[in-house]
């Protein structure tokens, strides 16, 4: 068996491996054309959502599954442009233009690379999932804004704001025929997610694509409302250009921008994918080495930039691929059947592709994902992404997120639980939580309402302790104690307080035994926990 197949699950009898070739002509080739259909469709769109050539969607379609696919670490994951990234390079050709823009695409598969031989594809994952899912619903909420006016005959605006106000005005003006066919994409796009899965087997984008581009031949639909490829496909072509010194700064920006945001998707997709699959686990330093080096033969090449994208994936999976021959494949069909068929695809009108990322689009807004939020208290931080990257930008929107992230767990570590009360002639303190310098405030305040010389039992039920908190508490007590009190403290976790006063955290920790923790007093651990359970 080559090194990419999947074992078979442990009830499943042990069957004799396959062979490449047999792997190769029994799952991979089927699978492949499978995939080769849905990204047809799903590269043209997004193609059109950044604001492209046409041709730069088959380009980054190609590289994605043939360098992608060869050189990366999760064999099954499918690459190509990838709907997460069309608002990056909307701004980016809006701002520095298309020629540009493909120069930027190269720098940035030359970071992943560096990433890839870094190894930090795992720290990479270290990102709330609150910031990363509003990172993705807010770019739906723009490709589905944009889309619209496409949908309905007409271009999209500058920004979301600009789509929003001026959407009255495209209805009032719409371009009927384009109007019906978007409309009819998304509704029968909803509808195909409710069929038997046997059924949804058949990509539904395909099916949408198709009969859009057959119905349209019975409807007026100019020249500038289908899709536009050069006569000669290599005609006028634009490949990349040294950028002019003044911008670099800015470049290495945008460069950086699409390496982290594409690396993070790849990621994400492929940890993703190895829970559908089981089996051997994706190299994802690997992955970050291939998706770089696809980046940078995409660049080269005059395509959009390329990363794991886990509706082709999963659609790998599910068609039966067993080695990364299914993504190299499916690549490669994509390259043949431009190459001698593109006439067919100046037939598609833009508004059946547009509805096809409208669906895409209010996909991305996932209910589950906000329901999530809601239960984990990170809606905060959800919804300031969300709106950052609809009103602002990506990048400044990703940044709002992760600082309100950031303040939120600052939050958490200076929320701590104390208990205190007189009991007889003795007063009793009971202490939960993470002790750090941002809780010594609240601690501090606390010890104040206790007597002066009065004796003193403190239970500190904590799950970590700065040397600020160490130095609050021993300092409250040196003064108590001065003052004629007796002050007892006892560790029912970890001796943090007596490892600090004795310097010899061993000692410590052999005497005092660890007792259970009650419930709650781990609360920012156990958040710790889920992030990285979700990721």
């Amino acid at each position: 068996m080559s090194d990419d197949a999947r074992p078979g699950t442990a009830d499943a009898p042990q069957a004799a491996p396959l062979s490449f070739w047999q792997n190769l002509l029994q799952h991979d080739l089927v699978a492949s054309l499978v995939v080769f259909m849905v990204a047809i469709p799903l590269s043209l769109g997004i193609a059109q959502a950044s604001g492209a050539p046409i041709l730069a969607g088959i380009i980054a379609a190609v590289i994605g599954g043939v360098v992608a696919g060869a050189l990366g670490g999760a064999p099954l994951q499918v690459s190509g442009p990838a709907a997460g990234l069309t608002v990056i390079v909307y701004e980016m050709i809006q701002k520095f233009g298309w020629q540009t823009t493909t120069t930027i695409v190269v720098i940035a598969g030359l970071m992943q690379i560096a990433f890839g031989f870094l190894k930090i594809a795992r720290a990479s994952l270290a990102i709330s999932p609150a910031v990363v899912h509003g990172m993705l619903a807010g770019i739906g909420v723009v490709i589905t804004l944009a889309q619209l006016h496409v949908v309905l005959g007409g271009k999209p605006q500058d920004n979301a704001l600009k789509n929003i106000t001026e959407l009255p005005g495209q209805i009032m003006d719409l371009h009927l025929p384009s109007a019906i066919l978007g409309v009819a994409v998304i509704a029968f796009l909803f509808a195909w997610t409710k069929m038997p899965a046997a059924v949804r087997r058949i990509p539904g984008a395909l099916i949408a694509v198709v009969g859009g581009t057959i119905a349209a031949q019975f409807m007026h639909f100019p020249a500038d409302l289908r899709v536009n490829l050069p006569d000669n496909l290599t005609q006028g072509h634009i490949f990349p250009k040294v950028p002019a010194f003044a911008d670099l700064n800015d470049i290495l920006i945008a460069a950086a921008t699409i390496a982290v945001v594409a690396s993070v998707e790849s990621l994400l997709s492929a940890v993703a994918l190895d829970k559908l699959t089981g089996g051997k686990r994706a190299d994802l330093d690997r992955e970050l080495l291939g998706q770089g080096a696809a980046n940078t033969v995409s660049g080269l090449l005059g395509g959009l930039p390329v990363t794991g994208v886990i509706v082709r994936s999963s659609t790998n999976v599910s068609a039966g691929a067993k080695t990364r021959a299914s993504a190299i494949m499916h690549g490669v069909w994509i390259l043949l059947f431009v190459l001698l068929a593109a006439p067919l695809l100046e037939t598609i009108p833009k508004s059946v592709l547009a509805g096809l990322l409208v669906f895409i689009g209010v996909n991305l807004v996932s209910p589950a994902h906000i329901k999530e939020m809601l239960h984990t208290r990170e809606w905060p931080v959800y919804f300031a992404t969300l709106f950052g990257v609809v009103f602002l930008n990506l990048l400044e929107g990703v940044a709002i997120g992760i600082g309100l992230a950031i303040i939120l767990l600052l939050r958490k570590l200076a929320k701590i639980h104390v208990d205190i009360e007189e009991r007889g002639d003795k007063w009793h303190a009971r202490v939960e939580g993470s002790l750090t310098f941002l809780s010594v405030p609240a601690l501090s305040a606390k010890l104040a309402t206790i007597p002066a010389g009065a004796s003193v039992d403190i239970d500190l039920m904590v799950d970590f302790m700065d040397h600020a908190a160490f130095e609050a508490i021993h300092s409250w007590r040196v003064v108590q104690e001065k003052a004629g009190g007796k002050v007892d403290i006892d560790e029912f976790h970890e001796a943090w307080y007596g490892s600090a006063e004795s310097g010899n955290a061993l000692m410590n920790r052999s005497r005092i035994p660890t007792l259970p923790i009650p419930k709650g007093t781990l609360a920012v651990a156990a958040a710790d926990t889920s992030v990285i359970k979700e990721i």
